[in-house]
């Protein structure tokens, strides 16, 4: 089973709420023992322009170019 989830604050805790599709096709129920394992999704928007090549952008847009003629 993977399916994504948004942690959501409960009093001092931190929760995830299970998908009801996920909870009836396992048959789980209240205090069901479960094993989750937790990966944090990349942001690759702050990834954005920090790649640095010896192209410029405009060079890559005028090979691009040269394709198309």
């Amino acid at each position: 089973m993977a399916t994504k989830t948004t942690i959501k604050k409960w009093g001092n805790s931190f929760g995830v709420i299970i998908p009801i599709k996920e909870i009836i096709e396992k048959k789980l129920s209240e205090n069901d023992i479960v094993e989750i394992e937790i990966f944090k999704e990349a942001n690759f928007s702050d990834l954005f322009g920090t790649i640095k090549t010896k192209t410029s952008g405009q060079e890559f847009k005028n090979e691009a170019k040269k394709g198309w003629k």
